[in-house]
């Protein structure tokens, strides 16, 4: 079991940038998907990006350029640098971790194991 805690939120003009962290504790021995999410008031929650564990990625569509997936070589920490920023992407952002064997893909989201508690972005225009 592990626990994402994600820090780095907050508060941001539009044009502006933001990075995202995610510490995960617990069983890091195990390898996992790693991956954030987003959900603004009054709508459904929905994938930003992940990283499987052979490194390859995944964006939503309308965040690609704009948005960049990284974790450390530990694979315990998870980022999310943000870029110009729009009020649209005002938000919760979560950060989550599902375990998958090597070279599996990642689970639909609602069926990843481990969740935070996610932190706040806001994007003023």
């Amino acid at each position: 079991q592990v626990q994402p805690v994600e820090s780095g939120g907050g508060s941001v003009q539009a044009g502006g940038s933001l990075r995202l962290s995610c510490a995960t504790s617990g069983n890091t021995d195990r390898g996992y998907c790693m991956g954030w999410f987003r959900q603004a008031p009054g709508k459904q929650r929905e994938g930003v990006s992940f990283i499987r564990r052979d490194g390859s990625t995944w964006y939503a569509e309308s965040l690609k350029g704009r948005f960049t997936i990284s974790r450390d070589n530990a694979e315990t920490t998870l980022y999310l640098e943000m870029n110009t920023l729009k009020s649209e992407d005002t938000a919760l952002y979560y950060c989550a971790a599902d375990p998958v064997p090597w070279l599996a893909m990642c689970r639909p989201p609602s069926e990843w194991q481990y969740w935070g508690q996610g932190t706040q972005v806001t994007v003023s225009s």
